[in-house]
């Protein structure tokens, strides 16, 4: 049953939906808590998707060979560390890059700035990579350089 469906958003009403129909599993101040963090979370994820370019996008290489080189847990890292330091920024995974050898890899884009491309990113080097890096805008090591041309870039 659709409850609220007049005058609102389907994307609303339906989350809307969602929450009333969720509402019954809240027993305690603790669960209200929970659901109110996973809802803050969703709109925020929504609100910095709408507007990508002014806000630091991190990409993070989750194709078998990533995967198989410890890219999971680099990404929730840049997940957790990304919203503790007050950092807006967008977490996303991706594809192959054509980088194996130097798994897990992950593109870093700060607004108005090409992106740049981490390899052998461990959990060190991905708190250096938001310390230095997106922070300060100072270049660390583990770059892979770009190695192709754009048709952009040949004229």
């Amino acid at each position: 049953m659709n409850i609220f469906s007049e005058n609102i958003c389907p994307e609303i009403s339906t989350e809307l939906n969602i929450i009333i129909r969720s509402m019954s599993q809240i027993k305690s101040l603790a669960d209200l808590k929970k659901k109110r963090e996973e809802i803050r979370t969703g709109l925020d994820i929504r609100i910095k998707a709408t507007d990508p370019e002014n806000h630091v996008q991190v990409k993070v290489a989750m194709a078998t060979c990533g995967i198989a080189s410890g890219a999971k847990p680099i990404m929730e890292f840049f997940v957790e560390q990304l919203d503790r330091r007050n950092i807006p920024g967008i977490v996303t995974q991706t594809g192959c890059m054509g980088y194996c050898f130097a798994e897990p890899t992950v593109e870093i884009k700060l607004p108005g700035k090409d992106p740049v491309v981490f390899g052998y990113v461990d959990l060190k080097r991905a708190d250096l990579i938001i310390e230095k890096y997106i922070k300060e805008g100072e270049l660390i090591d583990g770059i892979i350089p770009i190695n192709y041309e754009t048709i952009d870039s040949k004229e």
